[in-house]
């Protein structure tokens, strides 16, 4: 067909398959991922296979009431983001179509209507910028050349696009403008380009940086199996597995509010309706506890659930990604959460089988390793393009924290199995200890991280230094404590058949303080106002009291004390009060407990002098 519309060749549909549409009459100038539009429906596709006659595109939207010679356009570009102030507090779908502006301006309908065309981010609203460059000055892609407040919580940075450089021949005052407006002007020795806030950036393809950067600090998230246990570094990757249940959506929302990510973005992939409909109610209504503004501000949200097109769904997650590259290439530290990528993965299953591809394991296509390495690879700390007008240098961190939802719970499968070859951390959830309500039910015994030699030298910096515990450091203390916890596992196989009361005095320590530790230490309550978040110190302290009550423990058996002695102590019932009674920032009452527990052990062992002295005599 030799028509054109707008300069562009019009081709036609010649066969129709679920998502998937044939098209004849593009096949020649066609790029592989441009994205097409059916004129008459305003339906929007990506074109994922060309062959000499015939180009193959998926459709974001149901093909219902197509026809056989609809008119197709193609739109010379790839499925892409926008990026610009205006991202921060709002809710999009997986091919950033604005769902609150389409709820609000399409008679509060709450089901999307097919074809409808809406611009991702508002052209009208206008935005406070403030230039940090000058006129003549020379500018390179990614210099930070004004700032935008997007939210009280984010200052907005607008960069040079990558690809940009020359002198500035151009920029406006201190102003209100719009996405669009005018902004700068950059004169190379070729030519003079105009420039607005908004960039445009495809999501299949990595923003450039400088260069990646060994990861050294951690991802704080305040719940502390994960931070002395199986710590996330930012710039990291970790994958957490779980079955119906596990409570993957309760940590990513606990992820989401107390994790020390300056931005987050929550991609909400394929799940039911009613669960996501469930996060963003109660993300509206959580106060970012760092600021008491709402969460909302500095967090992006990709909302694309089950009964949404399996198309836009496997776009999803790199739709979210991108936006999260764009923040981090402003210098913040970012967290993508993908819950979860299961769901992803089915969506390219069914693409798959509709393309009639030769099937892998389950059904998966032999591509899905390749993408989920796509996708995880984009984690990292970089140095960034550009410098800013503070500092010739700024780095940023990109985190990609992807649950999983394996069938029936079965970590063999297809998704984790692949998935655990790309992440440097798992954090496996438990089915046993979520039906005994031990929250996070994260297993100690099967999760794992590879992160810790990155970020010793972190912690040792923060850690506070108990005369007790001269040698007991952030990583010696985990290190105990995952021997503790192994140890009582392989004894509780014994204890099952002989008794717990028949074992050795050491091994029956071992067995409490390890009982002590899960049930004081691991386990946390997402709802309780003090316990929901663990602050490094409070941490640090509460471990520390636990390590010395063992060794402790340990010097009182030689002195021939019983297990039974140790488990009397009043400092029993104090260490199980800390996480839930003790306020986060009264450190000094953890000290009051150690001081307390000292005290009573003194105590033990000058009786067990008084009775010694008196045997003797």
């Amino acid at each position: 067909m030799n028509n054109s519309e707008n300069g562009s060749k019009i081709g036609f549909i010649s066969a129709i398959n679920g998502s998937l549409i044939k098209i004849e009459g593009l096949e020649n100038d066609i790029q592989i991922h441009n994205m097409i539009e059916i004129i008459e429906h305003g339906i929007h596709g990506e074109v994922i296979q060309i062959y000499k006659d015939h180009v193959i595109a998926q459709c974001f939207e149901n093909t219902e009431l197509l026809k056989l010679k609809d008119k197709v356009i193609d739109l010379k570009e790839p499925i892409s983001m926008e990026l610009a102030p205006g991202l921060l507090s709002n809710i999009f779908d997986g091919i950033q179509r604005p769902l609150e502006k389409i709820h609000s301006n399409f008679n509060n309908s709450y089901f999307l209507e097919r074809g409808i065309k809406i611009a991702p981010l508002s052209r009208d609203k206008k935005w406070h910028f403030v230039p940090i460059k000058e006129k003549g000055d020379i500018i390179e892609e990614g210099d930070i050349v004004g700032t935008v407040q997007e939210t009280p919580l984010i200052k907005h940075m607008i960069m040079a696009p990558p690809g940009a450089s020359g002198n500035l021949s151009f920029i406006v005052a201190e102003g209100d403008f719009t996405i669009i407006d005018e902004i700068y002007r950059i004169k190379s020795s070729r030519e003079e380009k105009t420039y607005n806030m908004l960039q445009k950036w495809p999501i299949n393809t990595n923003r450039p940086y400088k260069k990646r950067i060994r990861p050294r600090e951690p991802l704080i998230t305040g719940l502390r199996v994960i931070d002395l246990l199986f710590p996330l570094a930012k710039g990291g990757t970790v994958a957490v597995p779980g079955g119906f249940g596990t409570g993957k959506t309760v940590i990513q929302q606990s992820l989401a509010k107390w994790s020390d990510a300056d931005v987050i973005i929550y991609c909400g992939v394929g799940e039911r309706g009613n669960e996501i409909a469930d996060v963003l109610t109660q993300f509206k209504e959580i106060t970012d506890p760092k600021s008491g503004r709402p969460l909302l501000e500095r967090i992006v949200i990709i909302a694309n659930t089950s009964n949404m097109p399996v198309s836009a769904r496997e776009a999803s997650i790199f739709s979210g990604v991108t936006i999260g590259e764009y923040y981090r290439d402003m210098g913040y530290d970012v967290a993508v959460l993908a819950d979860s990528t299961s769901r992803w993965a089915e969506s390219l299953r069914e693409i798959s089988g509709l393309l009639e591809e030769m099937p892998a394991e389950e059904g998966y296509p032999a591509y899905l390793p390749s993408k989920l390495s796509r996708f995880y690879e984009r984690a990292g700390l970089v140095t960034t393009l550009g410098k800013s007008s503070l500092k010739n240098e700024r780095m940023g961190s990109l985190t990609i924290i992807g649950s999983v939802s394996p069938p029936s719970g079965d970590f063999s499968e297809p998704v984790t199995a692949t998935t655990k070859r790309f992440v440097q951390a798992f954090w496996a959830l438990d089915a046993a200890l979520a039906y005994s309500k031990h929250y996070p039910a994260i297993n100690w015994l099967s999760s794992y991280s590879n992160y810790p030699d990155y970020i010793s030298d972190w912690w040792n910096e923060k850690d506070y230094k108990w005369e007790e515990l001269s040698d007991m450091d952030w990583n010696n203390c985990r290190i105990l404590v995952n021997e503790i916890l192994s140890i009582e596992n392989e004894l509780k196989n014994i204890t099952q058949l002989i008794g717990k009361e028949n074992l050795p005095e050491e091994q029956q320590l071992i067995l409490f303080i390890g009982g002590l530790i899960r049930n004081s230490f691991l386990i946390q309550s997402a709802f309780d106002n003090i316990d929901c978040f663990t602050p490094i110190f409070k941490l640090l302290f509460h471990i520390k009291l636990i390590i010395l009550l063992y060794y402790e423990g340990k010097e009182l058996l030689k002195l021939g004390f019983l297990v039974e002695d140790i488990t009397r102590l009043n400092t029993i019932n104090d260490i199980f009060k800390i996480s839930k009674s003790i306020p986060n920032e009264e450190y000094e009452s953890i000290l009051k407990f150690k001081k307390k527990m000292l005290e009573e052990i003194k105590s033990l062992k000058m009786m067990f002098g008084d009775r010694r002295e008196r045997f003797i005599y």
